[in-house]
């Protein structure tokens, strides 16, 4: 075998074939051929392309430097016998830095420079391109400059364009005179010497310093002319989004570019300028759609403070209703929210800021409106167990201040120099414009009384300071007003006396936590600190806890109420709170009282304190709903399942290691101290444990009193004892008889009673919660079986309840898993044995009908004939007569409690008990009439699709105005006041409850979110229709004249997409936008049949596809944020987003591959793709990467049959580095 030759010996042979060549008189392409034909017969063990060009370019710098041979290597540049970026590359660190010594050879590089930079092309056959790879990075050294270990083809030929148009611009100014610094961003030297290699050169000949001089001008046309090139300007994009750190060297330098013009040396002012030009094209250029050739499709390109936008959209704030929607959510003191609505808020501002094409002075301009309009539309009084105008005014002027703080610190942190202070400038300007809205800056009444008491209470602190009495307490009696002022509040809840303590504490928990706006976080922080210096338990004598129980008392009760814990939630400290209550629970659960007295909520005592701190603790998850829950979810259904005990702790370990790392988001307000950073697990607390899992059993089964342990029965015998004592006739008494196999049973107590069997033991807390579901089913039964009247039942339950306020979470779980299994015969209501709500239900039931016709619901509320005689379920019936004795002043402890079983019970009976529930409810409570009507008109919405049906389509109506003969009928009563409603009036006649109002409190009640979906969906669609009939041209040409413009049309789309999504987020949530992308969307396109997609017409199915897509990106923009969110956003809401959208556009590559047969029309299917995969590229490029290569290879693809090239282009270049070789190759071939 003969050996391989050496390079020296063939590039040798080389030349004597070419000198061969042209003695023979062959032109220069004939004499390349006979020099690749030398190359095809030696030996060698490089492609015959790679050696040829080695040989050509070792022999022309600069033994041959001749122009025959220029000539000769660009007839094989140009034929493609070498490869043009090898070559290239080959020539550029030998010409390059012998640019002064060699003019003519740089002049002559150039040339080819500007004919072959911009139009390459690559081996077809893979190993040969990356043995084309590799030899360029040899030549370039650009794995050394850029710091890589291993470049692929893509990266390759893009940092060596980029290393081209570096090179060039800095021989430019190093010519000019100008100083430049040839390191690279990895601190490495680069290997080209700019200035040649350090001999003095002969400047005596003119010529060739003129032709040097040239050029210059020449460098500046060919780098102008390379960066003009689109292929460049893709190859120079994927720099920047996949190794931004290269591209921003290359942004410096076009600084100094204007140093060159100022010099006056150079004339070609426009070059320059259009150089700069085309480096900013590269950072600003988006893809968009041409709307004109695909039939005037609306994709809008121009932001929603347009003229046209304006004119048809359907009021003012209607492109951001999504903050109205989410802030009234945010109101609905029934739901406890995981994350802070500060973060919520931060990741909405910055999806709307995108899509709406806005400026950050019109987002945060939007935000400050749509706080405004939530505080007038809140109730005057604060009659009712929700949140009131305090959780309000704490959004207003506090969560959108904190989110806006955040906002500006990020951006701040992204600009550079002066830019900073733009938007600052765009925060003043926001708040400037304000005063534009008198009506929303007008305060209700209620917001003056409280400004008045507030002014009131000052005016006795300055009086008394002025008579010389301050003290801690009536210095702070309101609460304190500076930062400064709560840590001098704080340091006597800490260190003061102990009646300094307890009145700080009560001050911190009162009127500063409620109405502190200005410095409420700080407050909140201070209030969590106080409760976390009593973790953790075992690092101190037990006997601290019962010294410092006033305080603790002061401190759990301070945050028991509707609208501490509301504004808790607010801040996102439910799991931090609960974890603080946990082991609060545990220990004061554990310790017997000092008597046999009832417990008291206005006094400290073990029980008061427990009971506290778990009915709080309680109100963080929905304790009482069954586990059929998991496997509702999992179909979609809205059971809000993640805030159960388990969630709740997982959430708040994973705050604190988020908080704990070293980049803590900025949107992190409160600082973990010591005893927070430690993971909290339920194991660490055994009798609440144990307790968390009895009760889950008791939801999931009936009891076995068989299973359970002696000292459980007995302790439940004593309590059956107490609370039935004198209440069963002819001397029998109930019992638990651990023999039987019965759940309860009813036996004869011996002759002689003992005489204090009517006080209450002295027991720890958890023996009398586990005793108490055995209590409750012995009474329940004998009620039933008529051995326990239904007063005495009731009496004994308020006694059990008296007692320990804590065994009512017992007994709401109990009654509400009973009325879930459906055993229990009605009772009549006949105000005897039970209360009757005959007096007042007519009434009720009337106006509730009122309220949903207000609505736009109309229909039945008693869907089957009720008797004479109201009925409800034994359950209920006595859950609900036990909630009429509570105490008024007790409810705030209590209703949070008690609210939740009443609410299972209404929704899990198949009897129509809202409206009974009201009646009973109104007799006791008159002042909470529009509460409580309000509350029963959610119910048909729990069982009823039709009234779900037709709240839906009220909400479209109300926003967009009424669909008139299948058109859209414009009408001045409609948009964001229209749907949520203005203000509350009480003074009106009736309860006036607008549509979205209605829809946002009720939307979590609906039983079938996969229905809600469809329906809405069923909506879009019509809508949709409703655009392409206005924009049709078929119309008479006497009508024509008021069509809908195509820009017009555009806004209303998006309109539809912001209401509909907004809609489907707040009803399902995560899941229901999983199952949007993964099920619904795709059964709706693949369905057939009469009324299926695309069978209305040309236009009517182009308008249909993009509603759809529309629709579906701003529904996962509304979950998944459009670009990097926060670790805590992340983990509840954006996790799962890689794995949806990968799969849908899955989907979608595999119906474009022709593997899935469509069932709707071709032009909804096309223009719904086209329109999903632009919305993707401009607006949330950021989910790209995390699609698979493989399926953005095959969706690119399609759009190339469908004559889609730029759009397949635009979706590969936002892939990552994973794409970047695939958008070289498609651009090189």
């Amino acid at each position: 075998m003969a050996a391989a030759v050496t390079e020296l010996e063939l590039e040798r042979r080389v030349m004597a074939a070419v000198k061969a060549s042209a003695e023979r008189g062959d032109p220069p392409l004939l004499q390349a051929a006979e020099a690749a034909r030398c190359i095809r017969e030696a030996p060698a063990s490089a492609p015959g392309g790679l050696a040829l060009s080695q040989a050509l370019v070792t022999n022309l710098c600069f033994a041959h430097n001749t122009a025959a041979m220029w000539k000769l290597l660009d007839q094989a540049m140009l034929s493609r016998l070498v490869d043009p970026l090898h070559t290239l590359a080959l020539l550029t660190p030998r010409v390059v830095p012998n640019r002064r010594e060699q003019p003519e050879a740089y002049r002559l590089y150039l040339e080819l420079l500007g004919r072959y930079a911009v139009a390459p092309v690559y081996p077809e056959r893979m190993e040969k391109k990356d043995m084309l790879a590799k030899s360029i990075d040899s030549a370039m050294q650009l794995s050394h400059r850029f710091g890589f270990q291993h470049l692929d083809f893509g990266h390759t030929v893009i940092l060596f364009v980029l290393s081209l148009v570096n090179m060039l611009i800095d021989c430019i100014l190093d010519d000019c005179g100008l100083p430049i610094t040839s390191a690279d961003e990895h601190g490495n030297r680069n290997d080209m010497n700019f200035n040649g290699k350090g001999r003095s050169l002969d400047r005596g000949d003119e010529h060739r310093e003129h032709l040097r001089r040239k050029n210059i001008l020449m460098s500046i046309e060919v780098v102008e002319k390379v960066t003009a090139n689109k292929i460049v300007q893709v190859f120079l994009r994927l720099v920047n989004r996949n190794i931004p750190e290269n591209f921003s060297c290359l942004l410096r330098k076009l600084h100094l570019i204007g140093a060159v013009k100022k010099k006056n040396t150079l004339s070609p002012y426009n070059l320059l300028d259009s150089l700069i030009m085309n480096i900013q094209n590269v950072i600003s250029t988006d893809y968009q759609l041409d709307r004109k050739r695909l039939l005037g499709v609306p994709v809008s390109i121009q932001p929603c403070s347009s003229a046209v936008y304006s004119i048809f959209r359907a009021g003012k704030g209607s492109c951001w209703i999504p903050f109205d929607m989410f802030m009234e959510n945010a109101m609905d003191g029934r739901h406890l929210h995981a994350i802070s609505s500060v973060e919520y808020l931060t990741e909405l501002s910055k999806t709307l800021q995108v899509l709406n094409r806005a400026t950050w002075q019109e987002t945060f301009q939007a935000l400050w409106i749509s706080a405004l309009r939530l505080v007038q539309r809140g109730p005057d009084a604060s009659e009712g167990p929700f949140p009131h105008l305090d959780s309000r005014l704490c959004m207003l002027l506090a969560i959108i201040p904190l989110s806006i703080a955040t906002i500006v610190k990020e951006e701040v942190g992204n600009l550079e120099g002066d830019t900073t202070f733009v938007i600052r400038g765009q925060l003043v300007s926001s708040l400037q414009i304000l005063r534009q809205f008198f009506g929303l800056l007008s305060p209700p009444p209620a917001a003056v009384h409280l400004a008045n008491t507030a002014a009131r209470k000052a005016a006795v602190v300055l009086s008394n300071l002025k008579n010389g009495s301050e003290n801690m307490y009536s210095s702070f009696k309101d609460s304190p007003s500076t930062k400064a002022e709560l840590e001098k509040l704080y340091s006597f809840a800490v260190s003061g006396s102990p009646e300094e303590k307890l009145a700080a504490s009560k001050i911190l928990c009162g009127a500063s936590l409620l109405r502190g706006w200005n410095i409420q976080e700080h407050v909140v922080q201070m209030v969590l600190k106080l409760l976390s210096t009593f973790l953790p338990l075992d690092s101190g004598p037990e006997g601290r806890y019962v010294q410092d129980m006033p305080m603790l008392h002061a401190l759990v009760s301070g945050i028991s109420s509707i609208d501490t814990v509301h504004i808790l939630s607010m801040y996102g400290l439910v799991p931090e709170v609960a974890s603080i209550l946990m082991p609060l629970c545990e220990f004061f659960g554990s310790l017997p009282p000092s008597d046999h007295r009832s417990c008291k909520f206005e006094e400290a005592s073990v029980y008061s304190v427990f009971s506290c701190a778990f009915l709080s603790l309680l109100r963080f998850w929905k304790f009482h709903r069954p586990p059929i829950e998991n496997a509702l979810s999992r179909r979609g259904v809205s059971v809000w399942s993640e805030l159960h005990l388990d969630f709740l702790l997982l959430l708040r370990n994973s705050h604190s290691s988020l908080k704990n790392l070293s980049n803590v988001t900025q949107s992190s307000i409160f600082k973990l101290d010591i005893p927070f950073q430690k993971p909290v697990y339920i194991d660490s607390f055994p009798k609440l444990r144990a307790w968390y899992f009895q009760n889950q059993a008791c939801i999931a089964s009936t009891l076995s009193s068989a299973c359970s342990r002696t000292t459980v029965l007995h302790v439940a015998n004593m309590i059956l004892k107490i609370i039935c004592h004198n209440k069963v006739p002819k001397g029998g008494v109930l019992s638990v008889n651990p023999q039987s196999t019965e759940n309860s049973s009813t036996s004869s107590s011996p002759s002689g009673v003992q005489e204090d069997m009517c006080q209450w033991p002295t027991l720890p807390a958890w023996e009398i919660l586990e005793a108490v579901p055995f209590v409750l089913e012995a009474v329940l039964t004998s009620c039933a079986h008529g051995r326990l009247s239904s007063r005495d039942l009731v009496t004994g339950l308020r006694d059990l309840a008296d007692f320990l306020p804590a065994s009512l979470p017992a007994i709401v779980s109990y009654f509400s898993a009973e009325v879930t299994r459906g055993i229990w015969k009605p009772v009549m209501l006949n105000g005897v044995d039970w209360p009757s709500p005959a007096a007042t239900l007519p009434v009720v039931e009337s106006e509730i009908k009122e309220v949903l016709a207000f609505a736009g619901v109309h229909i039945n509320i008693c869907p089957r004939p009720r008797s004479v005689m109201p009925m409800l379920p034994l359950p209920i019936a006595a859950l609900m007569s036990l909630s009429i004795t509570v105490k008024m002043e007790e409810f705030s402890h209590l209703h949070g409690i008690i609210g939740q079983g009443i609410e299972i019970c209404t929704t899990s009976s198949s009897w129509p008990a809202a409206q009974i529930i009201g009646a009973l409810w109104s007799q006791k409570v008159r002042r909470w009439h529009d509460f409580i009507i309000l509350t029963c008109s959610q119910s048909p919405f729990t069982r009823d699709n039709t009234a779900v049906a037709q709240l839906i389509r009220s909400c479209f109506s109300s926003f967009l105005g009424p669909l008139v003969d299948g058109r859209s009928c414009f009408v001045a009563n409609r948009g964001v006041a229209n749907l949520l409603g203005q203000t509350f009036d009480e003074k009106a006649h009736r309860l006036a409850v607008a549509p979205g109002f209605l829809y946002m409190r009720s939307c979590w009640l609906f039983p079938n979110n996969s229905f809600v979906c469809e329906e809405i969906l069923e909506v879009v669609i019509e809508r949709a229709h409703a655009i392409a009939n206005a924009c049709s041209s078929d119309r008479p040409a006497r009508l024509r004249s008021d069509s809908l413009p195509l820009s017009a049309a555009s806004s209303l789309v998006e309109q539809i997409a912001s209401l509909a999504a907004t809609m489907l987020c707040h009803a399902g949530g995560v899941n229901l936008i999983r199952l949007l992308y993964e099920q619904i969307i795709p059964t709706l396109l693949l369905s057939g049949g009469e009324a299926k997609l695309g069978s209305a017409g040309q236009v009517c199915s182009i308008i249909e596809g993009y509603t759809l897509a529309y629709v579906l990106l701003f529904s996962g923009a509304r979950i998944w944020g459009v670009g990097e969110t926060s670790p805590a956003y992340t983990s509840i809401y954006t996790s799962k987003r890689q794995r949806v959208v990968d799969r849908h556009l899955e989907f979608m590559a595999r119906v474009m591959e022709g593997n899935i047969v469509l069932g709707c029309g071709d032009a909804t299917w096309r223009s719904y793709v086209l329109c999903f995969v632009n919305l993707l590229v401009n607006f949330v490029p950021t989910w790209i990467p995390e699609v698979k290569l493989k399926t953005l290879q095959k969706l690119a693809s399609g759009l190339q049959r469908w004559h889609e090239g730029d759009l397949a282009l635009s979706l590969l270049e936002r892939g990552g580095t994973k794409t970047v070789t695939s958008v070289v190759e498609s651009l090189l071939q």
